[in-house]
């Protein structure tokens, strides 16, 4: 039963490419750099930060995402930025690297606003072995399907002492994959089943309060849109105890498959940072997988 629900998350996930094109991460709050390249203008400090995502455990050719990313303010108004990451879902790979600009002007003593520009590649790929309905399929003549195309992303952000808020666009540049012969291509143009890479809209929230001298309270919301699919939101909270230990939850609509994940992490004088994210699946489909794993390792490079 879990390779005919992996066959059908396939199929689900090939009829939507053009709506679902991008890695999925959980902690967001602490890699939020790989959602909007304007955040590298917030920070005094270099970070890196590592994700490693492991996601519908249990069925085969589920997805598995690994990224890296630097990123932090090189003078007062400069920020730089940098991101390679790894997707694989099923008999489809995707890599990708990009390096970002970042300019930050202050608005008053308590808010700042960047813009961010990223730019790298993106390679696609389909593996030859793929079962296709007929056995000479062009498109998988001579090995494996590969396609590298340009990247870019445009970013800004407002943000002040303990809160930020901004939106960026993943896929600027719309390239085309050109998987299809021009005349089925034309069948299907309306829909950009060619293999476009899509607009994205992103945006991404949050606000630190500090309850007292041991805990925040931080409450964060991610949106995420693009033709094709229903908008995604995902409001979250993390809570911090001694700037040591920090645990939360994502809470997102429009997931029947995984709707809630819980959070925990910890600081490692305050250079470190280590976390875990679990993903529930739903009453629905428990039965045929055991949840999404995700890791995250953060380092504060102090200059």
């Amino acid at each position: 039963m879990k390779r005919i629900f992996g066959l059908l998350l396939s199929i689900c996930f090939c009829v939507s490419m053009y709506a679902q094109q991008l890695p999925q991460i959980s902690q967001y709050m602490n890699n939020n750099y790989a959602i909007n390249p304007a955040i590298a203008g917030m920070y005094d400090y270099y970070q890196v930060n590592t994700t490693i995502r492991n996601q519908w455990v249990g069925v085969n050719d589920a997805p598995r995402t690994n990224l890296i990313s630097i990123y932090g303010r090189h003078n007062k108004n400069i920020g730089l930025g940098g991101i390679i990451y790894n997707d694989v879902t099923g008999p489809t790979s995707r890599i990708g690297s990009a390096v970002s600009y970042t300019y930050k002007l202050s608005l008053n003593k308590k808010i700042d606003l960047s813009f961010a520009l990223q730019g790298g590649f993106t390679q696609f790929k389909i593996i030859k072995d793929l079962q296709t309905e007929h056995v000479n399929d062009p498109l998988l003549q001579g090995g494996d399907v590969v396609r590298t195309l340009p990247d870019a992303t445009f970013g800004i952000n407002l943000s002040g002492s303990n809160w930020y808020f901004g939106a960026a666009l993943p896929q600027l540049l719309s390239s085309e994959l050109n998987l299809m012969d021009d005349d089925v291509a034309k069948l299907y143009d309306q829909y950009s089943s060619d293999g476009k890479l899509a607009r994205h809209i992103y945006i991404l929230g949050s606000y630190k309060h500090k309850i007292n001298s041991l805990l925040s309270l931080e409450p964060n919301i991610f949106v995420k849109a693009v033709e094709g699919a229903a908008t995604q939101v995902d409001f979250g909270v993390k809570t911090q105890y001694k700037d040591l230990v920090w645990f939360g939850a994502n809470y997102q609509l429009n997931n029947d498959l995984s709707s809630l994940a819980v959070l925990l992490g910890y600081n490692i004088n305050n250079r470190f940072n280590i976390g875990y994210s679990y993903g529930l699946p739903t009453s629905s489909y428990s039965s045929y997988y055991s949840g999404s794993h995700e890791f995250m390792l953060g380092v504060k490079l102090v200059k």
